[in-house]
């Protein structure tokens, strides 16, 4: 599986800002989809996340905030983020899990990452 994200760049404080990520390859093996961000000397941290079938499930700092859907026909997940402030500032990545073969080894794909900046 591959991951291509898009979307980011440089907003105000206060503002939204709605990044994309497709995939691509054996769609069939992906078992959930999410998004990470890593800000500069941090770790990189879960955004938002869900299995098929499941709700997404979201990190307390940004719940309320943001929102991530999917489009299967498209094989697109989105992360819409709203209310934005400095602190999410970072690159952010969009995650596959999932497993493939016939012995179901799973694998964990990553975008390329895109980052979004937050004015004060």
């Amino acid at each position: 599986v591959q991951l291509q994200a898009s979307g980011g760049g440089l907003v105000q404080a206060g503002g939204s800002l709605k990044l994309s990520c497709v995939a691509s390859g054996e769609l069939d093996s992906i078992v959930g989809m999410g998004w990470y961000r890593q800000s500069p000397g941090k770790q990189r941290e879960l955004v938002a996340t869900a299995a098929d079938g499941e709700d997404t499930r979201y990190a307390n700092s940004v719940t309320g905030r943001f929102t991530m859907s999917r489009d299967n026909a498209k094989s697109t997940v989105y992360l819409e983020m709203n209310s934005l402030t400095p602190e999410d500032t970072a690159v952010y990545y969009c995650h596959a899990g999932g497993a493939t073969g016939w012995d179901a080894v799973p694998y964990d794909a990553w975008g390329q990452g895109t980052q979004l900046t937050v004015s004060s």
